[in-house]
Parts: structure tokens; C-alpha cells; sequence
């Protein structure tokens, strides 16, 4: 320790004789250290940190499993009541076992109405999670009743922003769709599950809701029991699917169970985009190390005779060798300690950057884990950038280095073929960096010519978020969304509008059902095809801009008490009827038996979930005037997304039909007002986040493999000017140095290019699950890339070979 320490403090001393050098290596190391330490802390946050909630390695999201003939690609589903019920009394695995759902509440009177999105549990599900209260109590079994569940949890959030942080809150009485609920507890700040639930509520199922198997609304959570794996937890599950199957063949046949790690679920697929991009802050590292052992190969050249007289009075080959790390762990550290720096400056950035990107329960922060990754990071950096260097020259011949003199041009050999290594390494590793943002480019540029079936210019969108209570039957609910429809129509500057209960792309999803056809054998629920539904009113294809490519589109005759009517998009028309005309034919949607629907129009196909979705795209659109309670279910009213097709600019009339919508309902909310544009933009956000920081990496990666090769180049230049004085002596022109510079420095570059894209090749496969519209293998943009590198290879050694040609032979000859 102590011969260790005395080489950091002569190692302190030789930076400060070279400062010129120590800032490049600091800011450097700096650089890759910094980038590491930020994108770890989100690794750390997201993979590593254990879940705030007690023992979470037990906790599990159980789903059901559909028909694949059914639900084809679709291999999650969520739950019906009464086979959750019977999971939780039949199932030995599980500690305890809980089901919940979602529900907007309205908060606040006419004046200033608010939406509160709140979970409506079951009584278990604090106790799965094992969480208490920060203020008085959870819900008692019997406030699970209908008629007794008037009470609410609140969330920390709602607490502060709404009512002060009122700690006397447990007990008032708050209003909620019109309705008092009793205040019994507000929930810790970090406690947020499901991550919409600003509150929670009990179920309150009635008898009838216990009993629905066929109507999947429900998400479960469980906590396994000590000793129990996810594994035996699904062999159960599957062992009870297939008795419920028996059972309840019409509902359950088909249908299975398994379960799904807590963490793994609230991660979901940003676990690959994490990785990828901790692979790329490593390639970034890696590339800072070869410059700066660039930079230590050239600082310790001019030290060789040195070295030799401290190896020729006894100094040990380890002794050189730690003198010479020393120094470059010295600047790894200081590096280490700046790009902490920059990691904790950037970590609102980061913040920003990522917020649509991340689980709630992930809170980035730089703690005692990502310190000790910083430390342990500058240290190997360190010794990376300097075990080349330091092995090259631990092994220099005495006697050679004692007759070395100190000009340009004194011999270097095989310091030339190591510079020339690290060049091939960071050309290779920037190379598959770049390939990796290139990919993402273009999966960006395709998503934005995929055509998600509708004109989206000009449209302004708004959810009516309606309280479950506000109408007593259908009727009302329909003859409220047709007079805020007649009133947004004639508001200056709107071409057209229309209702949809699921807007596409908005990431929320919608109906799915299964359904009939008339005139062919009936199936039981569990064989019969799902398909999207959706329930429109008239005008929405024309605000949308969706074609009616044969029939018509929905109008005021599709009212109440008239025929059923459907209209269908192609696919399902191609699919289900191939060879005929499916205008006429009927349909029946399981879930409403008693209405069966005329197909009278077939439209576009419509990009329902997302842009990037290769599934036929097969849906049923039912009109809103039509609308019905589905089977074994009590009347609620429910929100529709109002569609408004603008002359100008969308935002413009936002303020008119923001009024035109509260002259027909005061207390109704009026929720994420976009432009249709803006949806589509923010559908694509997982990858526009792809984008952003793999190119910023790769950029970076550039940016430091063509200093790089300058440096490496420049230097190698000044060692060779004796070599083209000669030459330039003997007759050799400026072009001819020229190019003989340029050829020399090209080589390396050109194999590192080669390799490059062999390692890209074999690395592509790790994206393929980010990318869309491209092969991994995609030769135009390794192609591109290439050329990428070869112009930046080009242009950085041109100034180095330009000052070589420009050398006047006599005054280099008379210097040496």
C-alpha cells in the first residue's frame, strides 16, 4: 500500500507537469464514466431496488390465458369475478390472493369538476400487498357489500394537492359522483398500486357481478406462499382451469391461468430497452479507455528512457507496471468523481426524458449502490485505459532505452501497432453503436409512414368523463351525448363531430368480444372469435376521415327500438365472409344475445392499439343510439371521446367546444384535450425515447473515436517527421505525402469498420424486439453507417496529413 501510494503522488506530480493532457484524459473518462453512472441509476431504479412493498420477490400478477384460436398473439387476458373467486378458494399456492379493477370518480361540483381515478379492490388486496396506512385504516370485509361501500382509501397525492394534508381528513364525509363517501385512511406517498389509482374504493359486487365468468374486467394480484415457485403456482392454476373448464363449459372452455412475477409486469418490455441501452453507455466507456490509452501510450513513450534507467537500478517490471496505472487510475478517479457530477446534474433531464418511459414505483436516485458503481467503474476504467500502455512498457529493452534520444523521430516500434489496435476498437465499437441508432431511426421514419386508417390533421379530441350515476337508463345517457354533439356541430370552425368509447392509439385499449354469425353453428362462448368492438356515434368516420369502402355509414334511422345495425372493417369482412357480399348478413355480440345486428357498411381497417401492430385488425362498430346493458350486468352510464374535425388549427376552437360541451353538462369533466396528431405522437413515444438516447450515445461514441483517430494520427505524424523530411528530400511531393499519410492512417479504420459489422451482425438480434418496418440485418443502414464512419475517418486525417505534406525537408533535417 505504501509503494502504491507513493506512485499516486508521482503520478500527481506528472499530471501537473502535463496539464494539457490531464484535462483531455479527465474530461474524457469524465464523459463515459458520467454516462454510466446516469443510465445505471435508471437500471437501478428499475431492475435492481427492490419493490417498496414487504417480501415483494412472492408478489405475482395472475392473468388468464384466452383461446389462441380465439385470440390469436394474445397470450395475457384479464379476469372474470367468478373465476377468480374460484381460484382463491380452490388454489393451496398463494398466501392471499385479491382482485381490482378501475373507476373514475368526479370530485368537486359544477363549477369545477375533477376526475379521480381510483381502484376498486377487494378486501384482500392491502394485505397481499402488505400495506398500512399512513392515516387511519383499510377497508373491513363488510364495507365490501353493496350499500356499505361508500367509503374511500386516498392516496398521498390527492391528500396534499386536494385537501392540504389535512391530518384531521379520516372521518369527513367527501363528495364523489354526487354521492357522500366517508373518508377511512389516506395510503403513504409511496405507495401507488395500480399506478393510475389516486384512491382507492371497495368492489361492492352484487350477487349477479360474483357470477360473471364470461366478462374479463378484472386484474389479480397474489403474494405465493413461503416455499412456493412460480412455477408450482402455475401448474396449480393450470390443474383448476382445466376443472373450471369441465365445469363451466361454455364460459371457461378454452381458458387458462398462469402468473406473472410483480416485478417482470410493472417492468414490462422497457427491461430491453434498459439493457440495450447500458450495453450502449458501456461501448461508449469502452471507446473513452482506448483514447485515453491512446493518450498514456504517447505520454509514456517519451518516458521510455526513463523506465529503462529505473529498470536498469532495479526497479521490477511490477513496479513500472503499477507506476504507470497508478497514474491512469488516478485519472479515472478524478474522472469518476466529475461525471458523478454529471450524472447528478442530468438526473432531472433524465427525469423528463423518461417519465412516459418508466414504472411508477421507480424512483431514480443516486444512492449507496450507484456511488460503489461509480467507484468500481473509475477503477476499472482506470485500468483498462492504462494495462496497455503499462504492459507495452513494463517489458522495454534496457539497453534499447538507454540509447534512445529525445527527437520526433526516435524508433517507436510496435508503439505504431498498438495505437493502430485501439483505432480498430473504437471504430468497431462505434460502428455498432451507430448500426443500433440507425435501426431506431428507421423504425421511427416507418412508424410515421405506417397509415393508421384515418386522417388525423385537424382533429381536436376530448374525453367526457361521465360519474357511473349521473344517468338512470340509457335513454338519457344517448339523448345527453346527442345534444353536446348538436351543440359542438354549429361551433364556428367545426367541419364535424362524433362520439367513440375507445380512441385509437390512446394506449387504453377497448372492447374486446366474442360474437356470432347468423346462419352458421352455434359455438360455445370459448370457440367463438374476439374481435375489437367499438361503439360510435354518427359522424364519427366523417370526422375521422375513416372510408366506408361499401354500404353506409351509421345514421339517424340506427336509433333505439329500430333494427340492430353493425357496421365491420375489411378484414373482418375478408375474413369471415370470402367469397361473399357480408352487407345484409347479421351478427350477434355474445354479450348483448337479445339484439342482433345488420352489417350495413364496411369501413377502413383502423389502427386500433397501436401503430406498430401486425394483427388483422377485425371490428365490429355498433352506433351509440343502440346502445345496451350486456348480459348479468346493472346499468351504468360511462364516458365517450368527442372527435371534432377543425377547418385550422384544432387547439383553436378547444375554448368553444370546451363551452359547448358544459352548456349541456356543467359537472362534466373534460379530460386530455389533444389534437389527433398529438395522440399519434405520444403512441410513439417508446420509441421516439429509443431514439433519442441510442443516437445521443452512438453521437457521443463518434465524437470520441474521431478525436481519437485525430490524436492517434497527429501524434503519429509528429513521430514520423524525420521519415518524410527524408522522403520529401528525395523527391517526394506534397500530394505524395499526402497520400501516403491518409493510406496509413485509413487502414486500421477500414478493419475496424470490418469488424465492426461483423459484431453488429451478430448484436442486431438483441434490438429486434425494438425496431419496426426493418430488419435487423437492414443493409441500407449498415451500408450508410459505414460510410458514416469511413467520411468521419477521411476527414480526421486530413488535417494531420496536410500538415505532413506541408513539412519543409531541410529545416526538419537540420532540427534533428
Amino acid at each position: 500500500m505504501r509503494n502504491w501510494m507513493a506512485d499516486f503522488r508521482f503520478g500527481l506530480r506528472s499530471l501537473r507537469r502535463s496539464p494539457g493532457f490531464a484535462i483531455g484524459a479527465i474530461l474524457v473518462l469524465a464523459l463515459g464514466i458520467g454516462a454510466n453512472t446516469a443510465i445505471f441509476s435508471i437500471v437501478n431504479a428499475v431492475l435492481l431496488r427492490p419493490l417498496p412493498y414487504e417480501d415483494p420477490s412472492r408478489l405475482v400478477q395472475v392473468w388468464h390465458v384466452p383461446p389462441a384460436k380465439s385470440f390469436p398473439g394474445i397470450t395475457l387476458f384479464s379476469v372474470s369475478p367468478a373465476n377468480y373467486l374460484d381460484w382463491q378458494a380452490q388454489s393451496t399456492s398463494f398466501d392471499s390472493m385479491a382482485i381490482y379493477g378501475g373507476r373514475s370518480l368526479t370530485f368537486g361540483g359544477k363549477d369545477q369538476p375533477e376526475i379521480v381515478e381510483a381502484s376498486n379492490v377487494a378486501p384482500e388486496f392491502f394485505s397481499v400487498l402488505r400495506a398500512r396506512p399512513l392515516l387511519g385504516r383499510i377497508f373491513t370485509p363488510d364495507e365490501n357489500r353493496p350499500g356499505s361501500n361508500h367509503v374511500i382509501l386516498l392516496g398521498y397525492k390527492f391528500w396534499r394537492d386536494r385537501f392540504g394534508s389535512d391530518p384531521n381528513i379520516v372521518g369527513r364525509d367527501i363528495t364523489l359522483d354526487s354521492q357522500p363517501y366517508s373518508v377511512v385512511g389516506v395510503m403513504p406517498e409511496k405507495f401507488r398500486f395500480p399506478s393510475f389509482a389516486e384512491a382507492w374504493v371497495p368492489l361492492g359486487w352484487t350477487n349477479e357481478e360474483r357470477a360473471v365468468r364470461g366478462n374479463h374486467n378484472y386484474l389479480v394480484i397474489a403474494r405465493l406462499k413461503s416455499g412456493v415457485d412460480v412455477t408450482q403456482a402455475k401448474s396449480e392454476l393450470a390443474t383448476i382451469s382445466s376443472r373450471l373448464e369441465q365445469l363451466y363449459p361454455e364460459d371457461d372452455k378454452g381458458w387458462g391461468a398462469t402468473v406473472v412475477p410483480l416485478r417482470e409486469q410493472l417492468v414490462g418490455d422497457v427491461r430491453t430497452a434498459l439493457l440495450v441501452l447500458l450495453g450502449a453507455v458501456a461501448f461508449v466507456l469502452l471507446i473513452a479507455c482506448a483514447n485515453v490509452a491512446n493518450l498514456v501510450l504517447a505520454k509514456t513513450l517519451a518516458r521510455r528512457k526513463e523506465i529503462a534507467i529505473r529498470s536498469s537500478l532495479g526497479a521490477s517490471r511490477a513496479a513500472i507496471l503499477r507506476n504507470i496505472l497508478s497514474e491512469t487510475v488516478l485519472l479515472s478517479v478524478i474522472g469518476g468523481v466529475l461525471g458523478f457530477l454529471l450524472a447528478r446534474l442530468s438526473l432531472d433531464v433524465s427525469l423528463h426524458l423518461l417519465s412516459d418511459r418508466l414504472p411508477p414505483f421507480a424512483e431514480i436516485t443516486i444512492d449507496t449502490r450507484v456511488l460503489a458503481f461509480t467507484i468500481l467503474l473509475s477503477v476499472i476504467a482506470g485500468v483498462l485505459a492504462g494495462l496497455i500502455p503499462s504492459l507495452r512498457f513494463s517489458r522495454v529493452d534496457v539497453n534499447e532505452g538507454l540509447k534512445l534520444g529525445q527527437s520526433r523521430g526516435s524508433s517507436d516500434s510496435g508503439g505504431g501497432k498498438t495505437r493502430n489496435v485501439l483505432v480498430v476498437a473504437e471504430v468497431a465499437l462505434s460502428l455498432v453503436l451507430l448500426v443500433g441508432a440507425g435501426l431506431m431511426v428507421r423504425t421511427l421514419l416507418e412508424l410515421r409512414n405506417v397509415s393508421p386508417g384515418f386522417d388525423s390533421s385537424k382533429v381536436l379530441t376530448m374525453d367526457l368523463s361521465v360519474p357511473r350515476t349521473k344517468f338512470p337508463t340509457p335513454a338519457a345517457a344517448i339523448n345527453f351525448f346527442n345534444e353536446v354533439l348538436q351543440r359542438v356541430r354549429v361551433v364556428p370552425g367545426i367541419e364535424s363531430a362524433g362520439f367513440i368509447d375507445a380512441l385509437p392509439l390512446n394506449g387504453e385499449g377497448g372492447s374486446h368480444q366474442p360474437f356470432s354469425i347468423e346462419g352458421r353453428p352455434v359455438l360455445p362462448m370459448a370457440d367463438q372469435p374476439e374481435v375489437d368492438v367499438r361503439l360510435i356515434s354518427p359522424g364519427y368516420l366523417s370526422a375521422m376521415h375513416v372510408p366506408v369502402v361499401r354500404g353506409r355509414d351509421f345514421a339517424d334511422v340506427d336509433a333505439a327500438g329500430r333494427p340492430g345495425a353493425a357496421l365491420i372493417s375489411e378484414s373482418l369482412a375478408r375474413r369471415f365472409w370470402p367469397s361473399e357480399d357480408p352487407i345484409g348478413k347479421h351478427l350477434t355480440l355474445t354479450f348483448v344475445p337479445d339484439v342482433t345486428r345488420e352489417v350495413v357498411g364496411i369501413i377502413g381497417n383502423v389502427k386500433l392499439d397501436s401503430l406498430d401492430e401486425t394483427r388483422p385488425v377485425d371490428a365490429i362498430y355498433t352506433p351509440l343510439a343502440q346502445v345496451s346493458v350486456p348480459k348479468g350486468s346493472t346499468w351504468r352510464s360511462f364516458g365517450l371521446t368527442l372527435v371534432a374535425r377543425a377547418t385550422s388549427d384544432p387547439h383553436r376552437v378547444t375554448s368553444a367546444v370546451t363551452d359547448a360541451v358544459h352548456q349541456v353538462g356543467p359537472d362534466v369533466p373534460v379530460l386530455e384535450v389533444l389534437s389527433m396528431d398529438e395522440v399519434i405522437a405520444k403512441s410513439v413515444s417508446p420509441q421516439r425515447f429509443n431514439v433519442l438516447l441510442l443516437s445521443s450515445f452512438a453521437g457521443l461514441a463518434l465524437l470520441l473515436a474521431a478525436v481519437g483517430i485525430y490524436g492517434v494520427l497527429s501524434y503519429t505524424v509528429r513521430r514520423r517527421v524525420r521519415e518524410i523530411g527524408i522522403r520529401m528530400a528525395l523527391g517526394a511531393t506534397g500530394p505524395d505525402v499526402l497520400k501516403l499519410v491518409v493510406s496509413d492512417g485509413m487502414k486500421p479504420i477500414l478493419v475496424g469498420v470490418a469488424i465492426g459489422l461483423v459484431a453488429a451482425l451478430a448484436l442486431s438480434r438483441l434490438i429486434a424486439s425494438l425496431i419496426f418496418g426493418v430488419r435487423p440485418t437492414d443493409p441500407l443502414t449498415f451500408a450508410a453507417v459505414s460510410v458514416l464512419l469511413v467520411a468521419v475517418g477521411i476527414v480526421a486525417n486530413i488535417v494531420p496529413a496536410y500538415r505532413a505534406s506541408r513539412i519543409e525537408p531541410v529545416r526538419t533535417l537540420r532540427d534533428e
